[in-house]
């Protein structure tokens, strides 16, 4: 697979560079916007002094004619306008003691008017310069005027604009100081159309950094021919800067979105950044200095590069399993005492204050809350029903198909992989099926027979996978009965070795039994289904599924869309911070030697399993909610049913909550999308949305350009269905999959992620061990106690939400994208309504007894997709974007 990663150059745009001329005592100068007719002569010179609070001071030095590079500006009757800008800048939450002199400098700069300039661009073409009108000024002030937010400051600079110079639809700014500072907006006072606001959100790089101006644009949406004539040069000047030339090394300070591929696989391929250097990232894709704090670079970093090696340096000596149960439930009771060595990581605030796993008997004391799986019933996990309840309300739901033909049988190679017919025959099926008093074909033709199928899967890897230390695995399939009662109950399970000479078709099936010999193995075979799922679910379900193909959208939507454009405005809350987490998981999680070949059965083969599948099983066409039930069989097409399908199994939570959800996001995208393209063809003839779309296929899944399932970006249908796509897969998909991992995988004999033992079989030594401890021999096969901690805190701290976490529906963070548009607001607002009814009706479903598997005794209600959540791991809650 072809993930994209920023992490190429590009050069300046040429005429970038000639935007800017000095202003004269930090006047105002008005002229035509244009990069290329030099300056010849200045006459009339307007000017202004720049307050930095109030709008006493004015100076006049004014005629009724002003002369710049070589334009004429004409004021009727020597007309003019004051006019203010007003620049919202974010300081650091924390200043070092040179941060803090810095910004008294930065003061003084600003005050004397030396150190940030602004130009407004108007939305008309000076017809001389057949370019943008444009005039300039600094702010100025001694000190910053706060705001009641305690980390934002204001400045102003004074204009005074010819009447005619018409609507800005843009502003240039360039920042001279010596570090860069983060914009959040630009508002402008004075105009006859009223107050006008440039939503910026983004860091401004110092001149010496780069000497291009940073342009911002007006809130207003655009298609791009509706773009206003004065500011069309700038739109394709900004991307063609933000997709750079493809050429050099990435500098941290920059904002090129740019595609290579990742290939840990291969060392000689690519030269790895190691930490604790970063991985390249668009400078504005960043986290937040608030999740870094809080959150994510500060916790997340700390715990891959500081937590994990502490526990591995308390653990290492005594890597031993689990004696009896009671140690596992130790992790939760009495805690991991950690090495005193590391006071580095277990000193800082940030671990005792927001990983609440530590204790404060002297901060070194790794303490896990007890897990929401055994916090009501903590022997929930042993039954068979719950084993089974999991598959459909699970933190991996997304796996389990309709049984629609027997006999089984794979598609891989018989002459390689042995005999395709699976060792689940029609008898074994039928006998435990009497007791309903149904055949096989009777079960599949009434829908109740389902699979969770990992055979050719995870087959061409069982033995690379069993070649490694302390790994023992299988390939799966698993066959349920959905009863008459509502529920779904775990009937066979067929656990497969590669062939070899003596035994051909290596494969075993299990049943659950009567007696307490059969009820241990069929609790070992359980194990390994489990981790099959808990590898699939990270790899194949999360990762690629998620984190890895949101990345080719947002790269594309970057390079191709401006930010004026209504599908960039759309999109935009949908993109926060996954391209830095993926850096993030591509450094220390997903990469040679990380968290995830350490913890997870497939080990250094895991991105083999993960590309494999992408190239075996991967359509964009099939990522759409109602179409992946489909294709698994849990549902049927049904046009008089919302979404226009119907459930198989209609107590199925996360297909009957995800469904909610994303009807919602496709009645929003709809309206959305019939709002802005109104006019037919207006879909075909916008060239910044067809480039994009074109890229998406053809760069971001270069290598499924040709494929002949990719949709038609023809219509406003086309359009809508896309985007619904990939706005489920940033929100609800990866909400139903990501913060249930420590709820249901934080107790280690629920899910384990790797096992380490085959089932012994009666002619084999370790079989006599195990009729003399079947318990031993069963907590030998799961993670040993380094792996179980390591991985328990890698799924706790990515159950875990951000306190600055933006969650789907939010009006107030839909509403910080701050589109001019009253219609539009009022969709959003009608979508964030929708949502909170969303929430009282899944609140409805849980409380419902009838509905099985989401209610009980013992029972963690499913509120995975609940819309809404508070900071930390509270199982619920959907952010709208893949943010961690």
């Amino acid at each position: 697979m072809l993930t994209a990663q920023p992490t190429l150059t590009g050069k300046p745009v040429p005429s970038a560079a000639t935007r800017r001329t000095a202003a004269i005592g930090g006047g105002t100068h008005v002229r035509g916007f244009q990069s290329k007719v030099k300056e010849k002569s200045r006459r009339g010179l307007v000017r202004a002094v720049i307050s930095g609070g109030d709008n006493k001071t004015r100076e006049k030095l004014a005629s009724d004619h002003e002369y710049n590079n070589g334009s004429v500006f004409s004021s009727p009757s020597g007309a003019w306008i004051d006019v203010r800008a007003v620049i919202t800048i974010r300081k650091k939450m924390k200043e070092k003691i040179n941060g803090k002199i810095e910004d008294q400098w930065e003061w003084f700069v600003n005050g004397i008017g030396q150190g940030i300039q602004i130009q407004l661009i108007s939305e008309e073409i000076d017809p001389v310069t057949k370019s943008g009108k444009s005039i300039e000024s600094y702010v100025r002030g001694w000190l910053p005027k706060p705001l009641s937010h305690p980390y934002l400051v204001t400045y102003a600079a004074n204009f005074r604009v010819p009447s005619d110079f018409g609507c800005p639809g843009a502003i240039l700014i360039t920042n001279f100081h010596g570090k860069e500072f983060h914009l959040m907006e630009i508002a402008v006072h004075g105009f006859k159309q009223g107050s006008l606001f440039f939503p910026a959100d983004t860091w401004i790089h110092p001149r010496n950094d780069n000497p291009e101006s940073r342009i911002i644009f007006t809130n207003k949406t655009y298609l791009p021919s509706q773009t206003p004539p004065g500011i069309k040069d700038l739109r394709r000047e900004d991307l063609l800067s933000i997709r750079g030339n493809g050429k050099g090394e990435r500098k941290m300070h920059e904002r090129i979105f740019d595609y290579a591929p990742y290939n840990d696989l291969d060392p000689f391929s690519e030269s790895r950044i190691e930490k604790p250097h970063p991985v390249y990232v668009p400078r504005d894709e960043t986290f937040e200095e608030i999740k870094q704090n809080t959150f994510s670079a500060g916790r997340l970093k700390a715990l891959l590069h500081n937590l994990i090696p502490s526990i591995a340096a308390s653990l290492s000596s005594t890597d031993i399993s689990f004696k009896c149960f009671s140690e596992i439930d130790k992790l939760y009771n009495d805690g991991v005492f950690l090495k005193d060595e590391d006071e580095n990581i277990t000193e800082k605030q940030f671990l005792a204050n927001l990983m609440r796993r530590v204790a404060t008997v002297g901060q070194r004391l790794l303490k896990y809350e007890v897990p929401a799986i055994i916090k009501r019933d903590r022997f929930v996990w042993l039954r068979d029903n719950e084993f089974a309840r999991q598959m459909l309300a699970g933190v991996n739901p997304v796996g389990i198909e309709l049984l629609r033909e027997f006999p089984l049988l794979s598609k891989l190679d018989p002459a390689v992989y042995g005999p395709p017919e699976s060792a689940i025959t029609k008898d074994l099926i039928e006998q435990e099926l009497l007791q309903h008093g149904m055949s096989v074909d009777e079960a599949i033709e009434k829908k109740k027979l389902f699979i969770l199928d990992y055979y050719d899967m995870v087959l061409p890897f069982i033995e690379k996978m069993n070649s490694l230390p302390g790994r023992k695995a299988y390939a799966s399939r698993t066959i349920f009965f959905y009863t008459r009662t509502g529920f779904l109950r775990p009937i066979a399970i067929e656990l497969s070795l590669p062939p070899t000479s003596s035994s051909p078709g290596n494969k075993r099936v299990y049943t659950h039994g009567h007696g307490n010999t059969t009820h241990w193995i069929w609790k070992l075979a359980k194990a390994h289904v489990c981790s099959n799922d808990a590898g699939v679910h990270q790899l194949v379900n999360h990762w690629l599924r998620t984190h890895a193909c949101m990345e080719s959208y947002i790269i594309a939507t970057n390079r191709q869309l401006s930010s004026m454009h209504p599908i960039y405005k759309l999109l935009h809350p949908h993109m926060r911070y996954t391209l830095e987490i993926n850096a993030l998981a591509r450094q220390s999680l997903i990469n040679g030697g990380g968290i995830i070949e350490a913890c997870f059965s497939p080990g250094k083969y895991s991105m083999e399993i993960s590309s494999a599948a992408y190239k075996s099983m991967w359509r964009f066409d099939m990522e759409a909610l109602p179409a992946d039930l489909i294709r698994r069989g849990m549902a049927v097409e049904d046009p008089s049913m919302p979404c226009g399908i119907k459930l198989v199994i209609e107590d199925y939570p996360y297909a009957a909550d995800g469904l909610l959800i994303w009807s919602a996001i496709k009645d929003l995208v709809e309206s959305y999308v019939r709002h802005f393209y109104s006019e037919p063809n207006s879909v075909t003839s916008d060239i910044e949305l067809q480039s994009w779309w074109n890229e998406i296929k053809n760069k971001g899944h270069y290598d499924k350009r040709n494929e002949p399932w990719w949709p038609k970006l023809n219509t406003k249908e086309d359009l809508s269905g896309i985007l619904t796509t990939m706005i489920w897969i940033a929100s609800g998909q990866h909400a139903a999959i990501n913060f249930g991992q420590y709820p249901f995988g934080g107790y280690v004999p629920n899910r384990p992620t790797i096992m380490r033992r085959l089932i012994p079989q009666e002619d084999e030594p370790e079989y006599e061990k195990f009729m003399q401890n079947p318990q031993q021999t069963f907590l030998s096969s799961l993670p040993t106690q380094l792996q179980a901690t390591k991985v328990m805190a890698v799924q706790d701290t990515l159950s875990t939400h951000s306190p600055d976490e933006e969650y789907l529906g939010q009006v107030q963070s839909l509403q910080g994208q701050r589109i001019n548009d009253h219609e539009v607001l009022k969709l959003f607002e009608k979508f964030s309504s929708k949502l909170e009814e969303i929430e009282k009706t899944i609140h409805g479903r849980n409380k419902d007894s009838s509905l099985r598997n989401r209610s009980g005794a013992g029972i963690p209600p499913y509120e995975l997709l609940l819309p809404s959540s508070g900071p930390g791991v509270t199982g619920r809650g959907v952010p709208n974007s893949v943010s961690i």
